[in-house]
């Protein structure tokens, strides 16, 4: 399986949340991760990062911000010309699947989970 370097955006140290989920398990699946959230902490040995930082080469970005939250991020996102971006459930933004779009972006609307799981990563 090919590394997906991706990004979590909406990172978190609470376990019970999915993206706390989603950064374990693609740690474990040998991914490289990079973690943005609101508050700075760690998790599987990757950094939650707070503020926005430049991204490189990035495959995956991963959502876990409700549509409102995720205006903030779409120039930062598109800039970073990753080959896709996940909406987890819940995250589903048909505003920003126009802008990727546009921007030959792929839009999958997904589960991180899901697709690990079931090595459709």
């Amino acid at each position: 399986m090919k590394n997906k370097k991706t990004l979590v955006l909406g990172a978190t140290t609470k376990p019970e949340r999915y993206a706390f989920k989603a950064v374990n398990m693609l740690v474990e699946k040998g991914h490289s991760v990079l973690a943005l959230g609101q508050n700075a902490g760690e998790v599987a040995g990757v950094k939650i990062q707070t503020k926005a930082i430049p991204l490189k080469n990035i495959d995956t970005v991963t959502l876990y911000l409700n549509p409102t939250r995720q205006r903030d991020y779409y120039n930062y996102i598109v800039e970073a010309k990753p080959k896709r971006v996940i909406f987890n459930p819940g995250t589903e933004n048909p505003e920003f699947y126009q802008l990727l779009k546009l921007n030959d972006i792929k839009v999958e609307v997904a589960c991180t989970l899901v697709l690990l799981a079931t090595n459709q990563y």
